[in-house]
């Protein structure tokens, strides 16, 4: 039997993204995700739904995600469940599912550039050499409009 396991998901940071690097120093970004849902119940009124969803990113792609995305962000997640599973202090068995990203898009706030949109706010995906990350701004570097994607 076919078995696929594939996640999408848009919708804004509840915090700032977290990285800490493993023993062999690989970077691992946990994030933090609320995704809103609005519908109308059958009563006639509006309704809002929240899922909150936890999801590691690992990598270079932790590194930026720490550097250029901060809490309210609005992303764009793709990647695939992901069962963790271990031992508590006193011996209980714990789990938790979340979502290992593949892919994270930084999307535009609406507009105005800096920290949390992707170039100009055209919702494409964030370059590895793009602007300088939030903590080194230098006047020596080209204005946003002079980036070249």
């Amino acid at each position: 039997m076919a078995s696929l396991n594939k996640v999408f998901l848009m919708g804004n940071l509840t915090r700032d993204p977290e990285v800490r690097h493993t023993p062999k120093g690989t970077a691992v970004g946990d994030l933090a995700m609320a995704i809103n849902m609005t519908y109308r119940a059958q009563d006639g009124t509006e309704k809002e739904e929240v899922c909150y969803v936890d999801v590691v990113v690992w990598g270079r792609q932790a590194e930026t995600c720490r550097d250029y995305l901060s809490k309210g962000a609005p992303v764009f997640v793709e990647g695939r469940l992901q069962l963790d599973q271990w031992e508590g202090p006193e011996g209980e068995k714990k789990s938790r599912m979340r979502v290992r990203a593949d892919r994270v898009q930084f999307l535009s706030r609406g507009g105005a550039g800096g920290r949390g949109s992707a170039g100009k706010g055209d919702g494409s995906r964030e370059r590895a050499d793009g602007p300088a990350p939030k903590s080194s701004p230098s006047a020596a570097e080209p204005a946003e409009d002079d980036v070249p994607f």
